[in-house]
């Protein structure tokens, strides 16, 4: 008598990766990836007392108020975890003749080199370009080395320089530009 077949079935999980805009109740999980991204990006390049004031400064309060206000903050979620945000708008640099700017681009530093920042940064300047935001700017610490290569790998030309006060340091910042 032959052996009954086995089938094995293998159940494969599939894990949502969306980019939404921000709800109130994301508040708290933006505020801990701006936590740790920051100090992912940041420690050894702003002197330590100073990221403290930037990262502290942002806490849910904040980001709560900011989302309520309608401050454009899109989220990358990685099944029910914020994985990343983008907060964008209006180019703020009127020496910059661009439309729009992303302000901050961020990701948990164990969601980095997965894509997911390039899927941020798209949906983000999609949103821009439907609002009649063409053009875009976004800065980024010279010192930053791991944000410039990502910004200049996505196309972005360096359009300006500048400089920004953190404390007694001053560090240098570039401006990488995107035109349609």
């Amino acid at each position: 008598m032959p052996r009954p077949r086995l089938a094995l079935i293998s159940r494969m999980s599939t894990t949502l990766i969306e980019v939404r805009p921000a709800r109130a109740a994301d508040a708290s999980a933006v505020a801990g990836t701006h936590d740790e991204a920051w100090r992912s990006a940041y420690q050894g390049i702003i002197p330590g007392a100073e990221l403290e004031k930037l990262i502290n400064r942002r806490g849910p309060n904040w980001w709560d108020s900011a989302i309520r206000k309608g401050s454009r903050v899109s989220v990358l979620c990685f099944g029910d975890k914020v994985a990343g945000y983008a907060n964008y708008g209006r180019n703020r640099a009127r020496s910059l003749h661009f439309d729009g700017e992303i302000y901050e681009l961020y990701l948990r530093p164990e969601f980095q080199g997965l894509g997911f920042g390039r899927r941020l940064f798209a949906a983000a300047r999609r949103d821009l370009a439907q609002s009649g935001l063409k053009s875009m700017v976004i800065w980024a610490l010279s010192d930053n080395e791991a944000a410039t290569e990502f910004y200049r790998a996505l196309g972005g030309r360096m359009v300006a320089r500048s400089s920004e006060r953190f404390g007694p340091k001053s560090l240098d910042k570039v401006a990488f530009a995107w035109s349609n």
